[in-house]
């Protein structure tokens, strides 16, 4: 029995220009089988331009891509019929109900009635729509007509589902609506592809984030991003500014690498704050110290993507 390349899509030197403007360029990129992967970035960073390149959707200016085994560029046609795509806007049919529209869009994949019928079932229970299935879409949320067109993302049983900014534009409730949908397909063990410029999408949602910006700037995981650039630690609020007394116990726990005073609060540097901080606050208090709050302080995706972006938050160009 032949054991399936554990690699579902390879980006080798990938690139595309539009007449001088390279859009993307020098990509190299594994997504692995059953993976979440984030394609993060600013607009206009490459990241749509990526999933059309992926999807075969536009051919490659040079390098190479495949996907489940299959060249983009040789098999552009198979490789579209492995693959599901949900863009920013739905692109549904409002005056078709929602068994319709997955219906006809099921025949365009060339999907036997019987099996139409069953998928349509299988993914409208799926994202919690069979109640409304006889309903028209334009009546529909705009969370709901994400979920719907997910559904018909994924009607033709595509190997890897791309989905390009899925909750650009929606109200909160929305995107929460959606954000559990991906987190379905996520359990199900799905290929996905997130594009998104959305720092706590990426962060909840993928199991790696690649930086982009006109090519791979960097990929790991959320935790291996976070981690590389340090700053994990302890914050303790106290009732006043911390005495001498109070800042000289903090230091020399076992553990602890440095300390900084921030107003009423000690900021305490150390590379394993759970094991840190119960020696910490034993500290603390016996040399006096009146705790209010104590609370892990690590290092966020939003600042991950500040220094690996190299810019900062009030300017747009890079530093």
């Amino acid at each position: 029995m032949t054991v399936p390349d554990p690699v579902m899509i390879r980006a080798t030197g990938l690139g595309r220009r539009f007449d001088a403007l390279w859009a993307v360029r020098d990509m190299d990129l594994e997504v692995f089988r059953g993976e979440v992967l984030g394609l993060l970035g600013p607009n206009g960073a490459g990241k749509t331009t990526t999933v059309r390149l992926l999807t075969a959707l536009i051919a490659p200016s040079e390098g190479r891509a495949t996907v489940d085994g299959l060249d983009v560029t040789e098999y552009p046609e198979l490789v579209r019929s492995r693959v599901g795509i949900l863009t920013e806007t739905p692109g549904l049919y409002d005056k078709l109900s929602a068994t319709a529209n997955l219906d006809f869009f099921g025949r365009l994949y060339g999907l036997d009635a019987s099996t139409r019928a069953a998928r349509i079932e299988h993914f409208l229970r799926l994202f919690s729509l069979w109640e409304r299935r006889n309903d028209v879409a334009g009546t529909f949320s705009k969370g709901m007509k994400q979920k719907l067109a997910i559904a018909r993302a994924l009607l033709h049983e595509p190997a890897v589902v791309f989905l390009d900014e899925p909750t650009a534009a929606l109200d909160p409730e929305a995107a929460f609506v959606v954000r559990e949908a991906i987190e379905t397909l996520r359990r199900s063990g799905r290929t996905i592809v997130l594009a998104t410029h959305n720092l706590d999408e990426a962060d909840r949602l993928c199991d790696r984030v690649a930086f982009v910006r006109g090519g791979l700037v960097r990929v790991d995981s959320p935790a291996g991003l976070r981690g590389s650039l340090g700053g994990h630690g302890v914050e303790v609020g106290l009732t006043g500014v911390p005495s001498p007394a109070v800042l000289e116990a903090a230091r020399v726990v076992p553990g602890v690498a440095d300390v900084e005073i921030a107003g009423d609060r000690l900021i305490v540097m150390t590379a394993e704050p759970r094991v840190v901080t119960p020696g910490l606050v034993r500290a603390l208090v016996e040399a006096g110290a009146a705790i209010t709050e104590v609370r892990e302080r690590a290092t966020t995706l939003e600042q991950v993507y500040f220094e690996v972006m190299g810019v900062r938050p009030d300017h747009d160009e890079a530093a």
